[in-house]
């Protein structure tokens, strides 16, 4: 009898990982997290701010890099009670519920940036292959309809996830390896048979990250192509240069995805600490990086985040 007690004691909550071996300096690491989060979030909020006020900015291409914006916003606020919990506050305990929720939002936000980085990969391919038909193809109420789709994709895909954990019992001991919920972390502390996971996992994942990818880099495939039989080199390298930006967007999501999602497959003992650093790469690199490139990298949205600052 309490043997079944303690197994229902212990699914009532989870317990975060930190950093391992260096919990006497959490305070300390948590400064930079802080800073990434503060960073992160005045970015896309600056970026949503100049596309909204701007009538000149309401062109595909940066409608496009709102929504990228608004997913990295809902993902930062989704993980800032967990992770700067434990660097600040020392602060562990998740409760299941509560653990599934930031599991839903996190797959269904990384879901719905992957079809975006896809969305924005089309945007580049018309307008470089088929410029005289852009505005044609690319009209306001067709994008809406793409983002509605993409996101009820997102929320379908990612739904599952927390409806097939939560059937399951709980008897080890509940330390997650990360500082947030993630579907494949979880489920490795389940005592029933996971089967059903592993394949809706892999599922998933050849629906979304792998098929957005492939259609990614058939995109550029056919950019590549267009652009090469272009005579003027000048002309080339403009049309090339437009890409660079979305290009360091498709690298900073999906190679720490699939770093993390090796490391959790294969990883060992030996291997928890880098697969510990990949997550929060993989979690935060974009949402920080994302409007720095590319307010470096466009012209025009540079122009106006410093006319906004001028005036």
């Amino acid at each position: 009898m309490s043997s079944v007690n303690d197994t229902k004691f212990n699914s009532l909550v989870f317990f975060f990982t930190g950093i391992p071996g260096h919990e006497n300096i959490h305070h300390w690491i948590s400064i930079p997290f802080c800073l990434i989060y503060v960073i992160s979030i005045v970015g896309n909020s600056l970026i949503l701010f100049i596309v909204k006020r701007d009538p000149s900015l309401h062109e595909p291409m940066y409608i496009f890099l709102s929504m990228l914006a608004i997913t990295d916003f809902i993902l930062l606020i989704a993980t800032i009670p967990t992770i700067l919990g434990i660097f600040l506050f020392n602060f562990r305990e998740i409760g299941f519920n509560d653990c599934f929720a930031q599991l839903f939002f996190i797959h269904c936000l990384a879901k719905i940036e992957s079809s975006i980085l896809l969305l924005m990969a089309f945007d580049r391919f018309i307008a470089i292959c088929n410029p005289l038909r852009y505005t044609s193809i690319l009209t306001l109420p067709r994008i809406a309809k793409m983002g509605f789709v993409f996101v009820l994709r997102g929320v379908f895909v990612a739904l599952p996830f927390p409806l097939l954990l939560k059937q399951y019992q709980y008897c080890r001991a509940n330390v997650l390896s990360h500082s947030y919920c993630l579907h494949q972390d979880v489920m490795k502390l389940a005592c029933s048979d996971i089967k059903v996971n592993y394949i809706y996992g892999m599922f998933t994942t050849l629906f979304t990250f792998g098929l957005d990818s492939l259609l990614i880099l058939l995109s550029y495939v056919m950019i590549l192509k267009t652009v090469l039989s272009i005579a003027s080199r000048t002309e080339c390298l403009t049309a090339l240069n437009t890409c660079v930006s979305h290009l360091c967007a498709v690298l900073l999501f999906y190679l720490p995805n699939v770093g993390l999602a090796i490391t959790h497959r294969f990883g060992n003992s030996s291997s928890h600490l880098l697969q510990i650093l990949l997550g929060y790469v993989y979690l935060l690199a974009p949402p920080l990086m994302n409007p720095i490139v590319y307010s470096v990298k466009s012209k025009h949205l540079r122009s106006r985040i410093i006319r906004a600052f001028v005036k």
